[in-house]
């Protein structure tokens, strides 16, 4: 079985282009919803991604909305603590396919991490 973690270097969460978030004012309050828009910086990242070593620089004090916690899932979107991993899992896969494609070595790391064999 598959099991979710964070691989280290990949930040492909970190690309917060609203264009690719349109339905964020649906799990964000309004407050939450303006600081995520003042941390997007220039093509989309954000701004306390150092792109240089791959990294949060604010990762202790990053904002609930880039938590994968279980509460912090169940609340913002309705996803139960049994279904965090599997939901975790494939909102990883597509971010990284949307930001590095779907072969790129972040996609097979993160893979490899969490234990995901591709069907097929």
């Amino acid at each position: 079985m598959a099991t979710w973690q964070c691989v280290k270097q990949c930040g492909a969460c970190c690309h917060l282009d609203p264009a690719y978030r349109p339905d964020l004012h649906d799990y964000l309050s309004p407050e939450e919803l303006e600081l995520y828009l003042s941390m997007v910086g220039e093509e989309g990242w954000c701004i306390n991604f150092d792109k240089n070593r791959r990294e949060c620089r604010i990762y202790p004090n990053r904002p609930r909305f880039c938590r994968v916690e279980p509460e912090v899932f169940e609340d913002m979107y309705g996803i139960t603590p049994e279904e965090l991993n599997d939901f975790a899992i494939e909102c990883c896969q597509e971010q990284i396919e949307g930001v590095y494609g779907d072969r790129s070595l972040e996609m097979l790391r993160f893979n490899k991490a969490v234990g995901y064999l591709a069907k097929g």
